[in-house]
């Protein structure tokens, strides 16, 4: 039999039982992905990472229940945190690498851990609205378009934390999933995401939608640092700062459980 080492870790949660709750399984050499897949489904969070050190290096993948993804930034937040807090890891900075985003750093600043992701591409949409207007009750008052997401601003903070979702017709969007986001009453801006076509109807804390947010929201607010509130039931506060071509997402993190998955 084989052991495989496993954390559960609260990703931007101020305290444990908030944030966004991933799995992090630290590996010697690449299990084959069908295994992968099944861990990631046993687990039955919104994301399982796993990591390989490479050197000076960690190469790491996403694994909701369902799917491969590209990019996930709560994951990434809890892998950060187990290499630093649990593992030893005393460099400044943690590289991880992704054969689907590339590199990915995470640094910490006393307790709270920051992403240092590149950004995303903003495309302001004409069409879509009475699409998107169906999947959440709310119309849009601006609709834009990232490599992966929709992005859907309406009007205010009250509208993001009320809106009733279909999930039945989010899943039928050609796209990851929908962001959701307004200007916020006490913070910068609000969101919440939605993506059943991962088989995750809604995300408790999203760092990779904030590739996308930041330089929009920088740019409408015309300041670099912001923050963030997802209002998901377990709700999360995310501190943003863009840096150009890249940008800057941290959040505390909480662990939860430390474990050993057996395989036979």
């Amino acid at each position: 039999m084989k052991e495989i080492s496993m954390y559960q870790v609260d990703a931007f949660a101020e305290k444990l039982f908030s944030g966004n709750p991933a799995a992090v399984c630290v590996l010697e050499e690449w299990l084959p992905d069908e295994l992968l897949q099944a861990i990631g489904n046993e687990n039955n969070l919104a994301e399982t990472a796993f990591i390989v050190p490479r050197g000076e290096v960690f190469e790491i993948r996403w694994f909701t229940p369902t799917v491969e993804v590209n990019l996930c930034g709560h994951a990434t937040l809890a892998a950060g945190f187990v290499l630093f807090n649990l593992l030893g890891y005393e460099k400044e900075v943690i590289n991880f690498y992704s054969p689907r985003s590339g590199l990915l750093m995470v640094t910490r600043t006393e307790d709270v851990l920051f992403l240092d992701f590149p950004v995303d591409a903003v495309e302001e949409l004409s069409t879509g609205y009475e699409v998107v207007e169906s999947c959440i009750g709310v119309k849009p008052v601006e609709l834009y378009r990232g490599k992966a997401d929709f992005l859907a601003v309406v009007q205010s903070e009250e509208a993001v934390r009320d809106l009733q979702p279909d999930f039945a017709r989010i899943a039928k969007l050609h796209a990851r999933g929908l962001i959701v986001t307004a200007k916020g009453e006490e913070v910068d801006f609000v969101l919440r995401f939605f993506a059943p076509q991962l088989g995750v109807n809604e995300d408790p804390v999203t760092g990779s939608v904030h590739t996308l947010l930041i330089p929009l929201w920088s740019r409408k607010l015309g300041k670099e640092k912001l923050v963030a509130r997802q209002l998901s039931k377990r709700g999360g506060q995310i501190l943003c700062e863009a840096r150009g071509e890249r940008c800057l997402i941290g959040g505390k993190a909480r662990l939860y459980l430390t474990g050993k998955i057996t395989i036979e």
